[in-house]
């Protein structure tokens, strides 16, 4: 299985992603590594990416999850997945999907305490402004996303939500915490 840790940038993706895949002995994966450097480089210089700068992106997450689940392999991965129509594209096998939320208030103080990551705060606005949280497409369409999303508020612990996300999907950890 795949779990796909998502949210915006800041929302603690890499941290609780990284987390859960040690509790759990599972592979962790970051999204971020799957950008072609021209993606990297636009996020640098603080412009948003747009669709057609993600499609390749998605494609090579598509392809990965595949393979993963072709070879029966349990991955946490970290990745935005802003959208409904990106979650679609990964839904390649067994997938699920947690939605890290959490205020731009309190992401934006997580950002600007943050060194060393090409996001900042200049494409959070962006991010949200992309962002279809799952449980409201879920009560506004009538062709709703798959029951395969939880949402987990962070505003807690890296190892609070960790343990919330292992609790809401009946997981047990068999690794280190």
């Amino acid at each position: 299985m795949v779990l796909i840790v998502m949210g915006v940038t800041g929302s603690g993706k890499t941290t609780v992603g990284t987390l859960l895949a040690q509790k759990l002995r599972w592979q962790f994966a970051d999204a971020d590594d799957f950008h072609p450097s021209t993606n990297i480089a636009k996020m640098r210089s603080g412009a948003p990416l747009d669709d057609s700068d993600r499609a390749p992106w998605l494609a090579a997450l598509r392809q990965a999850i595949q393979n993963w689940n072709e070879s029966g392999q349990n991955v946490v991965l970290a990745c935005s997945a802003l959208k409904r129509s990106y979650r679609e594209e990964l839904r390649a096998g067994p997938v699920r999907f947690v939605y890290l939320k959490g205020t731009r208030e309190l992401i934006l103080s997580r950002l600007r305490s943050r060194h060393g990551h090409f996001a900042s705060e200049a494409i959070l606005n962006g991010q949200f402004a992309d962002l279809e949280e799952p449980e409201s497409e879920r009560l506004t369409t009538q062709a709703s996303e798959p029951d395969d999303t939880i949402t987990v508020e962070v505003n807690k612990t890296p190892g609070d939500i960790a343990s919330e996300i292992m609790e809401k999907l009946k997981l047990r950890e068999t690794g280190v915490s």
